[in-house]
């Protein structure tokens, strides 16, 4: 990656323009991935989603690869959502032909458009991390970050399948910065701590 694009400050990692500007400038068919790849994540991906006819909403997928990674093991009902028309542009090229049947949406995670009940599992990798990056006290968020991360949970709980739906979110938050936005009536939340000299954590929640 290289220094040029880089945000000034880490607050503009939550701004669409940062992203349009840096996928405008990553069009070479360059991919990026926070956290871990698949092939580390594939067993537990397996376990969470043992049908892979599952129909899966990625959220803020951005040109990481774990779409692609995961058509290419069988899971081909795969809706990709992101705020930026530029990456979403950028995909849909990509993928066409190799995975007609992936879709590729521009859509903001906390004003979904998709029906109530109408997916069964939702991934989150990074994407609530990025709505995080306000200045302010991490121990108390602004109440900005508060009702974009709220407004994101909300939206997923209400596009997943009510009594089957699997939320599952993968981030270096620590559970005391990302449980309150997670817990949620009628819910069960499970948390994986992964790695071993950097931890990240695998939230899954269960409608």
């Amino acid at each position: 990656m290289g220094l040029d694009i880089l945000p000034q400050s880490n607050e503009e990692y939550g701004t669409k323009e940062y992203w349009d500007k840096r996928y405008e400038k990553e069009s070479d068919g360059t991919f990026f991935d926070w956290f871990k790849s698949y092939d580390d994540i594939a067993p537990l991906i397996r376990e969470l989603i043992p049908d892979k006819t599952s129909r899966i909403l990625m959220l803020g997928c951005g040109n990481s690869r774990l779409s692609e990674q995961m058509y290419n093991d069988g899971y081909n009902n795969i809706v990709n959502v992101d705020y930026s028309s530029v990456v979403i542009q950028q995909m849909r090229e990509r993928h066409a032909i190799d995975r007609p049947e992936m879709e590729w949406h521009e859509m903001d995670v906390r004003a979904l458009a998709f029906e109530t009940d109408s997916f069964d599992v939702a991934v989150d990798k990074g994407t609530m991390d990025a709505m995080m990056t306000s200045k302010g006290d991490v121990w108390d968020p602004p109440e900005e970050v508060i009702e974009n991360c709220t407004k994101e949970v909300d939206e997923v709980l209400r596009v997943l399948r009510k009594g089957t739906g699997t939320f599952i979110y993968l981030t270096f938050g620590q559970p005391h910065f990302r449980r309150r936005y997670l817990t949620r009536p009628d819910t069960t939340l499970q948390i994986k701590e992964l790695g071993e000299a950097f931890h990240y954590y695998l939230y899954i929640v269960k409608t």
